[in-house]
């Protein structure tokens, strides 16, 4: 039973400092109240936090993810890290590390004592109100001449800058994007497309200048010389590197059909385009094409707000190849209830449109849309055209081939992010393409730890999550060629749990309303478990440790 005690504050000194720093210390729990591997949230002073046992040592950090404030006492702990419910990020519970993503900044740390059967938690009264820690990073030493060039402005490129940094790199750190913004928050843009630029952006840009991580927004990488070690920008001028790091992401693909070219049609690639879709679609007639993760996202996200919404798939239900059938269903009944209508195992033949403005959208099957605005959602392309005549070794998708440390086949050169074909741990090193905002993160990590001679693999568990209509559909792991999924609680409740089977192992999760199981599977799969179809079938779950 867990016992409150009032908050005693006093002073104490610090080493080698004159100074007195203010604490406030409570007595949050008997020693006996937890055991290993349990965790509680308790509060000291007006600020709640997460108080974790692990090995017989009880340790304490903040409660909430530095991703989005998620509770972290809702999550998995295994060992000695928590996960996030919500998005999967991990935090070491001894020193409040992020150690996986998403999410840039660690938790605080605080001081825990046990005396006399009790346990004490002591926050310094200057850092109560903080929620999370920027670790601690250095800058740029001028006279060093070493300059690491990233091109492209994504997750994969922030935190590599960040790396860098927090591991002693005084040199030259250049980024180079295409965008308006520097780095800034994407999978938002179809969820909440109305949000102010400033909302989205992952640091302020004073954060760039604290830290001498150069941004150059608005400008593109025409070509790369590894021979010469150079690249040239779009306005002609030519940029030395001493290691390069590929981190352009993919673009929307464009529709092929006649009329694609009309007024009204777009892609979501950038945040003005997210704008732009938001304000041309109020109380006007929206068709997206293609029923996608993002397809359908911009159908949830504008369902309330376009005077009618019409999706239209090649597959019968969406989600299909990644998430079954089951759940796809599931979701076109979701959106149904709010009006969206569908028109799955169909395509487009053409666009139509008056006076150069879309008007009409022509299906396979003869059906015409009314459209004022068309939204494309079909899939994306590697940004890797600018590394024709490089000798960089791309598959045939285009992605770029990079070993578990982020290298490419060119020494000095590394690619990171939804651009690259890299080996994944869990699937036994299979050659994929993964455009998971989390695994972009991790991937710019450890480039940056290997290209300071850090030898370290990309190890990664896949952790993705979609939200329709406030709902937000979990899922961790590598599905593809699943034969099997196996259920548990019901789809049709719209709380479930599904297990993706091949070759009697459990190759991936995904669910609805049933936190943290897909957190928990992650971490499971993390530390090299191999899960078995005869543990998803079982009706006793107690292995999750739910």
């Amino acid at each position: 039973m867990q016992r409150f005690f009032c908050c005693i504050c006093f002073l104490v000194m610090h080493q080698g400092q004159d100074e007195y720093q203010e604490q406030v210390t409570g007595m949050v729990c008997q020693e006996a109240d937890l055991k290993d591997g349990q965790m509680k949230e308790v509060t000291v002073g007006d600020q709640k936090v997460l108080l974790v046992r692990t090995q017989g040592q009880y340790s304490a950090v903040g409660s909430q993810c530095s991703h989005y404030n998620a509770p972290l006492i809702k999550g998995a702990l295994v060992g000695d890290r928590v996960r996030c419910p919500f998005h999967g990020a991990c935090f070491n519970v001894r020193t409040g590390d992020i150690e996986e993503y998403p999410g840039l900044d660690s938790l605080p740390s605080y001081k825990v004592n046990v005396e006399d059967g009790k346990v004490y938690v002591s926050i310094n009264k200057n850092s109560l109100k903080l929620k999370k820690r920027v670790k601690e990073m250095c800058s740029m030493v001028p006279d060093i001449k070493h300059t690491i060039l990233l091109i492209g402005g994504g997750p994969a490129s922030l935190v590599c800058a960040e790396t860098l940094r927090q591991n002693c790199y005084q040199g030259r750190i250049i980024m180079v994007t295409r965008d308006n913004l520097p780095p800034f928050d994407k999978p938002k843009l179809s969820k909440a497309m109305n949000l102010d630029s400033s909302s989205l952006l992952l640091r302020p840009s004073d954060f760039y200048q604290q830290y001498g991580i150069e941004v150059w927004t608005q400008k593109e990488v025409m070509s790369v010389n590894p021979a010469d070690k150079v690249v040239k920008l779009g306005d002609g001028t030519l940029q030395h590197y001493d290691q390069l790091l590929i981190s352009t992401g993919c673009r929307a693909r464009s529709l092929d059909c006649p009329g694609w070219d009309l007024k009204g049609v777009k892609l979501l690639q950038r945040y003005e385009d997210a704008k732009e879709i938001h304000n041309s679609c109020l109380g006007q007639k929206a068709v997206v094409i293609g029923a996608s993760f993002i397809g359908m996202e911009v159908a949830s996200y504008l369902s309330g707000k376009a005077a009618s919404v019409a999706v239209v798939g090649t597959s019968r239900y969406p989600y299909e190849r990644s998430l079954g059938p089951e759940i796809g269903k599931m979701c076109v009944q979701m959106l149904e209830e709010e009006n969206v209508k569908f028109y799955m195992n169909d395509g487009v033949t053409e666009i139509q449109g008056e006076n150069g403005k879309v008007k009409w959208v022509v299906l396979k099957t003869g059906i015409v849309l009314e459209a004022d605005v068309v939204i494309a959602g079909i899939g994306v392309i590697p940004n890797s055209d600018f590394l024709a005549g490089s000798k960089l070794e791309v598959d045939s998708r285009k992605a770029v081939i990079v070993d578990k440390f982020m290298r490419t086949n060119i020494p000095d050169i590394f690619s990171a992010g939804d651009v690259t074909s890299f080996p994944l741990t869990i699937r036994g090193d299979q050659r994929v393409n993964v455009g998971h905002w989390q695994m972009s993160q991790a991937q710019g990590r450890v480039a940056a730890l290997n290209m300071l001679k850090t030898p370290t693999r990309c190890e990664s568990v896949p952790f993705f999550w979609t939200v329709l209509l406030g709902k937000s559909i979990r899922y961790t792991g590598y599905g593809e060629g699943f034969t099997e999924i196996i259920f548990k609680g019901n789809v049709e409740e719209r709380k479930f749990l599904a297990f993706y089977i091949k070759d009697e192992v459990v190759v991936a999760a995904a669910s609805l309303m049933f936190d943290p199981a897909v957190a928990r599977l992650a971490e499971l799969m993390a530390t090299g478990q191999i899960l078995t179809k005869a543990q998803a079938q079982a009706d006793d779950l107690s292995w999750l440790q739910m």
